[in-house]
Parts: structure tokens; C-alpha cells; sequence
């Protein structure tokens, strides 16, 4: 892997997928620069990373045009940017109020929107890699997953668009789709056993995902040697959305 010496902002590095990609970029020799917005976590992944940590507010377009800014400036420029951080809503939507809609959207797709826009402008002249989270749940339907389906699939198609918009530019945007996955947003349903089990039985593997199953394919999508893919929705699901359990 050919992270080292690169430098890759990851947004939401204080949550699970964050943290394990941060310390596999880490470990490969990159630089990592964590942003979050807890501010104990942010703390403590910075610590562990020996890089000063970034706060900021994915729901605000201004927070994370700064976070980049700032993240940019630090090491005069940016090879890598990812958006680990989201939120989770389980309801159907005529269980869904309006605020839990708009509240979803601005955590996932107007956050991934301002992360390609901030992203964009400070690579435009470098080239990079953007990598953005969608989830499984855009590609098959599943049950009381509406809002947060509508946020995961509008990142599939901000994916593909921006990928079109920035290839010339040498800049490179690709999405991951995972299924479930093991990290404290998903801890009501992994840490119940019955929802565990029929979780489990949902994926043809036979198991739900680890974070470090998600930060392995988004450390592939921000090597700079894998320069020729971009536009591309990794499936990483455990056989969820294409394969049919026995």
C-alpha cells in the first residue's frame, strides 16, 4: 500500500470507521489529520495519532469548508478526504416527522455534499481522493429504512456526478456501501441478540461487519496507486445487497 507520506483529512475519525482507518493509514506509513466533533474522542484519536485534531460540525457547510481549509494549510495540501461520520434512522417513514427527515439528510447527504465541495476546490490544482460512506440499504430495500435510504442513495448519485465533474482535474471520488456494521451508531441493534442474529442471517457470510472491514476498502479507494478507479460504488456487505443467504 502506498499511503506513505500522504496526507488524508478524515472527517468523523472519532466514530468507529474513522478510528480504524485513521490508524490503518497510520500504520502505513500516511499522515493523518482526525477531525470530529466530540471533543474528549477528538482528543484522544489526535493523541493517538500525534496530530493535532480539527473540530467541526458536518452538518454545517461552513464547518467543514474550514475543517479542509485548515487541514490543507497544515501540510500545504491534501492527497485524501473522507467522511466517516452519519447518523441512523430506523422508522417507516409515516413514523418519520419532518425534523428526523431533515435532520437525517443534513447528518449523511448534505454532509457528503459539503465534504466533495470543500474537498474539490482544495485539490483542484493536486488531484486526489475523496471517498464518501453510503450503505447497503441504498442498493436493496429494507424495512423502515426510508430517510436514511433516501440520504445513502443521493450519495451514490453525488458519487458518480462529482467523479465526472473533478476527473480531469485528477481528482478521484468513489463511495462505499457497507452492511451492518459493529460501531457504537449501531450498537442498539448489534448489542440486542435477537437483532444480532437476524442481522447476522441478513448477510450470506454469516456475520455482521467490523470496522475494519470498511476501513481496509477505503484505504484501497485513497492509495494513490489504485489512480485509475474512480466513480465506483464498493459494495462491503457481506453479500447483503446481491447475494441470497441459504
Amino acid at each position: 500500500m502506498a499511503l506513505q507520506g500522504t496526507v488524508t483529512l478524515i472527517l468523523g475519525a472519532t466514530g468507529g470507521m474513522g478510528g480504524a482507518l485513521a490508524r490503518r493509514i497510520r500504520a502505513a506509513g500516511g499522515t493523518v489529520i482526525p477531525a470530529g466533533r466530540n471533543a474528549e474522542r477528538l482528543a484522544a484519536v489526535a493523541a493517538e495519532l500525534g496530530e493535532a485534531g480539527i473540530a467541526f460540525d458536518a452538518a454545517s457547510f461552513e464547518s467543514v469548508e474550514q475543517a479542509v481549509q485548515q487541514a490543507a494549510a497544515r501540510h500545504g495540501r491534501l492527497d485524501g478526504v473522507t467522511l466517516c461520520s452519519g447518523s441512523l434512522l430506523l422508522k417507516p417513514a409515516h413514523l418519520t416527522t419532518e425534523a428526523e427527515y431533515r435532520a437525517t439528510m443534513a447528518a449523511n447527504l448534505d454532509a457528503a455534499f459539503a465534504t466533495v465541495r470543500a474537498a474539490a476546490k482544495a485539490m483542484m490544482n493536486t488531484g486526489g481522493s475523496i471517498v464518501l460512506v453510503s450503505s447497503a440499504a441504498a442498493r436493496v430495500g429494507l424495512a423502515n429504512h426510508e430517510a436514511i435510504a433516501a440520504a445513502k442513495a443521493g450519495i451514490i448519485g453525488l458519487t458518480l456526478s462529482a467523479a465526472a465533474s473533478y476527473a480531469a482535474r485528477g481528482i478521484r471520488v468513489n463511495c462505499v456501501a457497507p452492511g451492518l456494521t459493529e460501531t457504537p451508531l449501531t450498537a442498539r441493534i448489534t448489542g440486542n441478540e435477537a437483532s444480532r442474529k437476524a442481522s447476522e442471517a441478513m448477510h450470506a457470510l454469516g456475520r455482521i461487519g467490523r470496522p475494519e472491514d470498511i476501513a481496509s476498502a477505503m484505504a484501497w479507494l485513497l492509495d494513490p496507486e489504485n489512480n485509475w478507479i474512480t466513480g465506483q460504488i464498493f459494495g462491503v456487505d457481506g453479500g447483503l445487497s446481491s447475494v441470497r443467504p441459504r
